[in-house]
């Protein structure tokens, strides 16, 4: 029984290398692709920007769409975790930064600005709270680098996306 716990191990360490493998190759075809513009990283056929320039929600959803592009959307935990690379790449960290969520046209209901469906958050804990009327979504908050409604008029960087 402990042979077949012991091999049953091994096999769990070795898909876990090859899927570290894989996701490193993953991550260096995205960084040489040549479909999107000087800068952007294409990633699952889209193309992101990182902007460290800090402005508020509103001020970063019209400089991305002066580009082509919206705010952010986030479909999925690997997504997720890709978007994070993409900006710990470019600064070398996890600043607090604005994704295209938010629920300014109706409490409690999220949408992205760029009309694809929100059916994937990575809230912190007890977040959304709607504190003081927090319409607005922010990546990168806390220890865990999660998710945390806060005042669209608070100042970040930013995370454009637009299809390739």
């Amino acid at each position: 029984m402990a042979l077949a716990g012991a091999a049953a191990l091994q096999e769990a360490e070795k898909d876990k290398e090859t899927e570290a493998i894989i996701q490193e190759e993953e991550h260096r075809v995205d960084k040489r692709s040549t479909s999107c513009p000087s800068r952007w990283i294409e990633y699952n056929g889209r193309c992101f920007l990182f902007v460290p320039r800090i402005l508020t929600w509103a001020q970063a959803e019209r400089n991305c769409q002066s580009m082509g592009a919206h705010l952010a959307s986030i479909h999925g935990t690997w997504e997720y975790n890709q978007i994070k690379r993409i900006i710990s790449d470019h600064i070398h960290g996890s600043p607090e930064t604005w994704i295209g969520g938010s629920d300014s046209q109706e409490e409690g209901v999220w949408l992205w600005s760029d009309g694809t469906p929100f059916a994937y958050s990575y809230w912190c804990s007890g977040e959304p709270n709607n504190g003081g009327n927090q319409d607005c979504i922010q990546m990168n908050y806390g220890g865990n680098n999660c998710w945390d409604d806060v005042w669209c008029d608070a100042r970040r960087s930013s995370l454009c996306a637009k299809k390739v």
